[in-house]
């Protein structure tokens, strides 16, 4: 499915960065479809889906890791199957109703907080993204904690650590690919949301600013596709659009893998 996924997206989306030029669809500033005279250049979608998911990693990494170090080898058993369950709801949750709950707390309370006219913004995209990766991080991680054999850690009790040290100087360690992988999935949430964040972020084609509506990669795709006409160069820039998105997704992966790897030879 991977393969012809990717074979879709490249016959899909070549046409038009051949006819638009790699350069102008990459690093163009200006996104204006139906425009009498149309321009189709993606830099502030891309900059601001790694803006969004770089802020996201940074807020809802350390918050999803300590969770899962907590439940994992902090917390008494009752209070950890009580966090347990509620990280599981968090995770059942559709995409729509963190959009919903989003637009109608978190947009009109950044626009009162900071005295803006629209509230919707990358920071409120930012926040739902952090919110909506923690299950993914938690529950991974957790797992991949709980794999690491326990003569590990008697080993590191024996030689007189305490018991928090072992953790972060042992189990962790241990644990770090489990871990890793966690994050690739946090990533490949954040970066592949679409549905949320339209309802957040302003859905605007702007340069990226924290407090200014904006646009990604993914909610550019869906807010468009349905009224570019087959066959047309607005539709095939939106097949290019999801060709860069793949493409960053798998690089991503590739990257993180090869930084494991590195890690465990070293």
């Amino acid at each position: 499915f991977v393969l012809f996924i990717s074979i879709y997206l490249i016959v899909s989306g070549l046409p038009a960065i051949r006819e638009i030029g790699l350069v102008d669809f990459l690093f163009g500033k200006e996104w204006a479809s139906t425009a009498a005279e149309p321009k189709f250049g993606i830099l502030p979608f891309i900059l601001t889906s790694i803006y969004g998911t770089a802020g996201a990693i940074v807020l809802g990494v350390p918050v999803g890791f300590m969770t899962a170090v907590f439940l994992a080898k902090v917390a008494p058993q009752k209070l950890a199957t009580a966090v347990r369950t509620a990280v599981d709801l968090l995770a059942g949750i559709p995409s729509v109703v963190y959009g919903l709950i989003g637009m109608m707390v978190l947009v009109p309370a950044v626009r009162k907080l900071f005295n803006l006219p629209d509230g919707a913004s990358l920071f409120c995209a930012i926040i739902v993204l952090a919110i909506m990766i923690l299950p993914s991080i938690i529950s991974v991680s957790e797992t991949a904690l709980k794999a690491v054999p326990k003569e590990y850690e008697e080993a590191s009790l024996a030689l007189g650590a305490t018991h928090i040290e072992t953790v972060f100087r042992v189990t962790v360690p241990a644990a770090r690919s489990g871990i890793a992988t966690a994050i690739v999935l946090g990533i490949g949430r954040a970066i592949g949301e679409a549905m949320a964040i339209i309802m957040v972020a302003g859905n605007v084609a702007n340069m990226p600013g924290l407090l200014t509506p904006v646009r990604f990669l993914t909610t550019a795709i869906a807010s468009e596709m349905s009224y570019a006409s087959v066959g047309s160069t607005h539709r095939n820039a939106l097949f290019s659009i999801g060709l860069v998105l793949f493409l960053f997704i798998m690089m991503i992966n590739v990257f993180l893998n090869v930084f494991i790897k590195n890690k465990k030879e070293g």
